[in-house]
């Protein structure tokens, strides 16, 4: 099942403030589950979760009043990540079809990126207030096969 977490479940929650420090960990992520194996996560898989990872955070930073936690759970097939933030509202784009703006007017490009990058999307408010923002981003090994 897509996003089956390994078992046992591994949800690694990292104290990072930037996206960098977020991208640093999951690729931390990604060696010790796929590329420590035979089997090899596939770079532009990685590449992709690394974008994805670079604009939650960074949207989060901008946007929802700072990032409140940051977790990675590898799964079978893929990473399924939680970005937390302070700010109870929703982006616009959110929940659009990922189509790229004619034109920088207001939106970015950030939401496109990860409607088209990410799958299982999901938004849901924080008990202590602000959001939760999950996706899973699939990751297949060289051999072709979903790990």
């Amino acid at each position: 099942m897509r996003g089956e977490e390994l078992a046992p479940a591994r949800a690694v929650t990292a104290r990072v403030t930037t996206a960098a420090a977020a991208r640093a960990h999951v690729r931390a992520v990604v060696d010790a589950c796929w590329n420590a194996t035979a089997r090899p996560a596939v770079e532009r898989d990685v590449i992709d979760l690394l974008l994805v990872v670079s604009e939650l955070v960074a949207n989060a930073v901008r946007h929802g009043g700072g990032l409140a936690g940051f977790e990675a759970s590898p799964a079978a097939d893929g990473i399924r990540l939680a970005v937390h933030d302070h700010s109870d509202v929703v982006p616009e784009a959110a929940h659009g079809p990922g189509a790229l703006p004619a034109g920088h007017h207001g939106s970015g490009y950030g939401w496109p990126l990860i409607i088209r990058l990410a799958r299982d999307i999901s938004i849901s408010p924080r008990p202590s207030g602000g959001k939760t923002i999950s996706v899973f981003v699939p990751i297949r090994t060289d051999s072709g096969e979903a790990s």
